[in-house]
C-alpha cells in the first residue's frame, strides 16, 4: 500500500498528504468525545435530584431542559465555527472543540444548582462540535474518490461513541460517584486535546484562488447546483427527524408487544442493535457510494429504510422488530457519509466548512424536533402511526433527491467544477 504521505495521484495536493492520520485521530477523538458527552444520559435525571429538585415532574423536566441545552447551542453555532475553520484552519477547530469540551465537561462536576447546571450544557454545546469538525476536516482533505468511505469510517467512531457512552453511564458513576464522573469524562476529553494538537496535521495555508462571489450572494454564489445542496441538507434535517422520532417510543412499543418484563432493557438492546447495524454498514456503503455515485446510494438508502420503517408499524412480537431494526442501521448507516460527501462535490473547497455547518445545524434540527413530533403522533394516533409516519417522511425525501438531484437545477456561473455532474443517479 502506498504510504499516504508519498505524492502520488491520489494525494498529490499537500491538502490531503495526511488524510490517512488525519482520519484516523478524527475518528477516534469523535468516538471518545461522545462517549465522554452521552456518559450522563443514565444518571442525568438522579443529578437533578442530587442539585436539590424533588418533584418528579420537575425532575423529567428540567432533565429534558437540561439534556437539549446542548444541541441548541451546538446547532446556533456550528455555521460559524465552519466559516471560521475555512478562513483559519480546520485543525484548530478541533484544538479549540476539544479544549473547550474538556474545561465544560469538567465544570459540570461542580454546579450547584440546576439553573447552573443547564448553563453549563449550554456552554458544552457553544465550545463543542468535535465531530462536526472532523467530518469537515476529513472532507476537505481525503481524496474525493475515497470521501465516502471516509466518511463512513468516521461515522462508525461517532455512533459507537453515542452507543457506548450510555452504556458506560449506567455503571461509571457507581464506582466513582456522579460528580468525578464528569472530571474523568474531562480527563479523556483532554486525551483527544493531546492527540488532536500532536498527532493531528493541516498544510500551511496558501495563497487562496480568486473568489468569484460577491457580498450580497455570499457562499451560494460559489456553490454547484445550490437546489441539489439545499435537497440534500434537508435529507439530512428529515433523516434526524424521522429516526429520532422512533426512539423514545421503542419500550413503550416493546411492551405493546407484550414484553412486560425488562421492557426498559429489551428497548436499550434494540435501539443499540440499530446503531451496530449502522457502525458496520457505514464505511461499506460509502465504499459502494464512492463507486457507484453518492446519491444513487442516497436515494436507494432513504427507501430501503421507508419500507423497513413500515414493516415495523406491522410487527407482532418483539423478535420481528429486532430484526428489522438491525435491517434499518444497516440501511441507515452509510445515509449521513453519502449525503456529505455529494455535498463537499458542490461546494468549493474554501466554503467547504459553511455549508457543511449549516448541514450540522439542520441535523441538530431534526435531533431535536423529532422525539417532540413523534410523541405527539403517539399521543394523538397510536404507537404504530408514528412508524407509518417516519416511513412517509423517509419516502417522500428519497422522492425528494430522485426529482431535485436527477434533474440536476441550474449551476451558478460562477462555478465550473465538472464533478457535480456525476452525482446524479
Amino acid at each position: 500500500m502506498t504510504s499516504p504521505d508519498v505524492e502520488d495521484p491520489a494525494v498529490a495536493d499537500p491538502e490531503q498528504r495526511h488524510w490517512r492520520r488525519n482520519l484516523a485521530v478524527g475518528t477516534v477523538g469523535s468516538f471518545t468525545t461522545l462517549v465522554a458527552m452521552t456518559l450522563l444520559v443514565p444518571f442525568l435525571p438522579e443529578y437533578v435530584r442530587q442539585l436539590g429538585v424533588d418533584d418528579p415532574a420537575a425532575v423529567v423536566r428540567w432533565s429534558g431542559v437540561a439534556y437539549g441545552a446542548t444541541f441548541l447551542t451546538a446547532a446556533l453555532t456550528a455555521p460559524l465555527w465552519g466559516m471560521l475553520g475555512d478562513r483559519f484552519g480546520r485543525k484548530s477547530m478541533l484544538v479549540r472543540a476539544s479544549l473547550g469540551m474538556a474545561v465544560a465537561m469538567t465544570l459540570l462536576g461542580f454546579v450547584q444548582s440546576v439553573e447552573q447546571l443547564v448553563a453549563v450544557r449550554l456552554l458544552v454545546g457553544l465550545l463543542g462540535g468535535y465531530s462536526s469538525g472532523a467530518t469537515i476536516l476529513v472532507v476537505a482533505q481525503t481524496p474525493k474518490d475515497r470521501s465516502a468511505w471516509a466518511l463512513g469510517v468516521l461515522s462508525s467512531g461517532i455512533l459507537a461513541g453515542n452507543v457506548v457512552g450510555p452504556l458506560v453511564g449506567g455503571f461509571v458513576p457507581a464506582w466513582v460517584g456522579i460528580r468525578p464522573t464528569f472530571v474523568v469524562c474531562g480527563a479523556v476529553i483532554f486525551v483527544a486535546f493531546l492527540a488532536t494538537t500532536f498527532l493531528l496535521r493541516e498544510p500551511p495555508a496558501g495563497p487562496r484562488p480568486p473568489r468569484v462571489t460577491t457580498r450580497r450572494h455570499g457562499v451560494w454564489s460559489q456553490v454547484q447546483r445550490p437546489g441539489a445542496v439545499v435537497a440534500l441538507l434537508a435529507t439530512s434535517s428529515l433523516l434526524l427527524f424521522s429516526t429520532m422520532s422512533i426512539e423514545p417510543i421503542v419500550t413503550v412499543y416493546v411492551e405493546d408487544l407484550g414484553q412486560l418484563s425488562h421492557a426498559a432493557g429489551v428497548a436499550g438492546i434494540l435501539v443499540a442493535l440499530t446503531a451496530v447495524g449502522s457502525v458496520v454498514a457505514a464505511p461499506r456503503v460509502g465504499r459502494l457510494a464512492d463507486r457507484v455515485g453518492h446519491t444513487r446510494v442516497v436515494i436507494a438508502c432513504l427507501a430501503a429504510a421507508g419500507v423497513l420503517a413500515l414493516a415495523q408499524a406491522l410487527v407482532s412480537n418483539v423478535w420481528q422488530l429486532g430484526v428489522l431494526r438491525v435491517l434499518l442501521g444497516l440501511s441507515l448507516g452509510g445515509l449521513l457519509p453519502s449525503i456529505t460527501a455529494a455535498v463537499r462535490h458542490l461546494a468549493p473547497p474554501d466554503a467547504v466548512g459553511r455549508v457543511l455547518g449549516l448541514g450540522v445545524s439542520a441535523q441538530y434540527v431534526g435531533q431535536v424536533a423529532g422525539p417532540v413530533l413523534g410523541g405527539l403522533v403517539a399521543a394523538q394516533a397510536g404507537l404504530r402511526a408514528v412508524f407509518v409516519a417516519t416511513a412517509v417522511v423517509l419516502l417522500a425525501a428519497a422522492a425528494l433527491n430522485l426529482v431535485v438531484l436527477r434533474r440536476g437545477g441550474p449551476r451558478n456561473p460562477s462555478t465550473t467544477t465538472p464533478e457535480a455532474v456525476t452525482l446524479g443517479p
